[in-house]
């Protein structure tokens, strides 16, 4: 395995799927991990697994959870070199017929707390010249999609957000990435209330190519991070899509994907 050039690193979202992905990548590569997520039981049988990790249970829909993130990203005694924001969720339907709080929180966790995180990590960084910040976005936020508006449009936030930032600390010895993962294997689709029902994991329009491993997106994740790659796309399939999306008219995409939905097809990224 090839060894990173952090040696401390703290992941949200590391109960499962990627978050768990990379921290077991981490953790085998001897990198000091904080693993936080709302699920105790995961994280400490995690801990119990891979010795060394600091647990820290938060919920980043609250402002108390991303406080005590925040704090342990401030403590200079224990510096953090790799910030991993991994955690977020998405809901299914229009908006019209959604809970306003569980949209809310949607977007606290994809958007708010990841840019307060980041910006509560990047002072320490700036001032040692060193720090790498990942930022997982997902291919939903390279265009509008009906029936996870609120979704795509948090991850299409993610994405520019974490653009910009890479060019704000060009120079600086801190890089940032948007790791932007396709369809993906993990718990993400049940925590959101089906995004891709059990069916459409057998359906011709999502054939097995279609899907990424979370081990596969992390260990990209991991090396375009510490590679200084801007905007991180795991699959080759999927990396074609990206760069022809760029080229098509945004109102064509638009209304393309208001026909497959309304003809039966669910199309979702996961992340």
């Amino acid at each position: 395995m090839t060894a990173y050039p952090f040696r401390t690193a703290l992941v949200t979202g590391a109960s499962s799927g990627i978050g768990e992905a990379m921290v077991r990548r981490l953790a085998a590569d001897g990198v000091a991990t904080v693993v936080v997520a709302r699920r105790v039981d995961r994280l400490r049988a995690l801990a119990a697994e891979l010795p060394g990790l600091d647990v820290l249970v938060a919920d980043l829909a609250t402002d108390a959870g991303v406080g005590e993130v925040a704090a342990r990203l401030e403590d200079p005694a224990h510096p953090i070199d790799l910030l991993v924001n991994n955690a977020g969720f998405g809901t299914s339907g229009n908006v019209a017929e959604l809970p306003p709080r569980r949209l809310a929180d949607e977007i606290r966790v994809n958007a708010l707390a990841l840019t307060t995180l980041t910006a509560v990590a990047l002072p320490l960084m700036l001032q040692r010249r060193r720090g790498w910040v990942l930022n997982v976005s997902s291919v939903a936020g390279f265009q509008a999609i009906p029936g996870f508006a609120v979704y795509s449009a948090t991850k299409a936030y993610v994405t520019r957000f974490t653009e910009g930032l890479h060019e704000e600390l060009r120079g600086t010895g801190v890089r940032a990435t948007a790791l932007c993962p396709g369809l993906t294997r993990t718990e993400f689709t049940e925590i959101s209330r089906n995004l891709v029902p059990e069916e459409a994991r057998r359906d011709p329009r999502y054939p097995p190519f279609a899907w990424l491993s979370a081990e596969a997106v992390a260990a990209r994740g991991l090396r375009d991070v510490a590679g200084g790659v801007a905007v991180s796309v795991p699959g080759v399939a999927y990396r074609i899509g990206v760069a022809a999306s760029a080229i098509i008219p945004r109102g064509l995409k638009r209304r393309a994907a208001g026909r497959a939905r309304s003809s039966g097809r669910r199309d979702t990224i996961d992340d």
